[in-house]
């Protein structure tokens, strides 16, 4: 492996992140309001073009300061964070534009992978689209070029306590 350097990463900011983008694509779905998934993919797609969560602004500047949710800063890569949260944008505008488009079975799948994916990674710490970035690591694709932190398995949260 070679050395890279981590930068710090607050994940309480991603988990805000991910239970907004849960609880807003349940509503959507619950309501049957696409505008409500749409609106999701632009945050998504907004944050991804940022390099920051796309709903982080809440942490920032509604939970962490109330003290509803406290720091969570480790050493960690941010570039799988992000990969993660366009190949979300891409599945929920995709869903989005098939709600809209009157396909509202391909649509609802698409947003409720979504919200599983961001569920697995707010409750059991498991990334799938970090995973998916390292797997790419591990096939040369050029753009990719980030390591796992040390003793992390691919995709996990690191000091989760599943080592590599």
């Amino acid at each position: 492996m070679t050395l890279q350097t981590l930068q710090k990463v607050d994940h309480s900011a991603l988990k805000a992140h991910q239970l907004f983008i849960i609880s807003l694509g349940v509503l959507a779905f619950i309501f049957n309001q696409p505008v409500v998934a749409a609106f999701v993919a632009l945050m998504m797609g907004l944050g991804a073009v940022l390099k920051k969560p796309g709903f982080g602004f809440i942490y920032s500047f509604l939970l962490k300061p109330r003290g509803w949710m406290k720091p969570d800063v480790l050493e960690d890569n941010p570039e799988p964070h992000r990969f993660a949260q366009f190949v979300g944008f891409l599945f929920m505008a995709v869903g989005s534009a098939a709600l809209f488009l009157g396909a509202a079975v391909l649509g609802w799948i698409l947003v409720w992978i979504v919200v599983v994916l961001a569920s697995l990674n707010a409750f059991g710490g498991f990334c799938v689209g970090c995973a998916m970035y390292y797997w790419l690591v591990r096939l040369n694709v050029p753009g990719f070029g980030k390591q796992p932190p040390a003793g992390t398995f691919p995709g996990m949260k690191p000091g989760a306590g599943v080592t590599a």
